[in-house]
């Protein structure tokens, strides 16, 4: 079923532990946030240079017309914390937890009910991929990868 603008996605969302939050826009209306705040469960250290799983204690039920990505929280970011593997299929139904990396010199303390992440909730579409011997030439990508600079 097609969603008209102004209609909202139900997601299904279980605590898998009693102090875990579910995930929550800290804007909501007309302006508000593209994606929802994920919390930490329980506390972390993240050393130098590690990446690890980090617990939210929240499983989720997607519809099978949508899934989600898992994208960095800006404050974290610029701290050298960054998330990595953030897809969520709509069937996956374990607990989400969000792969964190530390980039800095320095160990990074996370705590219980800690923002972590973003939940961006993105709309699933199948492609058919079909193999051809050559492309439909095109002003873009013509001078290869990384092409119009950085």
């Amino acid at each position: 079923m097609a969603l008209e603008p102004g209609d909202v996605v139900r997601i299904r969302v279980v605590k898998l532990q009693p102090e875990a939050q579910l995930p929550r826009y800290a804007h909501t209306g007309e302006f508000g946030d593209l994606a929802a705040d994920l919390y930490a469960v329980a506390a972390a250290t993240l050393d130098a240079g590690t990446t690890m799983p980090v617990a939210t204690g929240v499983a989720m039920e997607f519809p099978s017309t949508h899934g989600a990505l898992v994208e960095d929280r800006s404050g974290l970011a610029v701290k050298g914390v960054t998330t990595l593997a953030g897809v969520i299929d709509p069937g996956y139904r374990g607990e989400i937890k969000v792969v964190m990396t530390n980039l800095s010199t320095k160990a990074v303390e996370i705590n219980p009910g800690d923002r972590i992440a973003q939940l961006r909730i993105v709309r699933r579409i199948e492609a058919a991929f079909e193999e051809v011997s050559e492309l439909v030439a095109a002003p873009r990508g013509a001078n290869g990868f990384g092409s119009t600079g950085s």
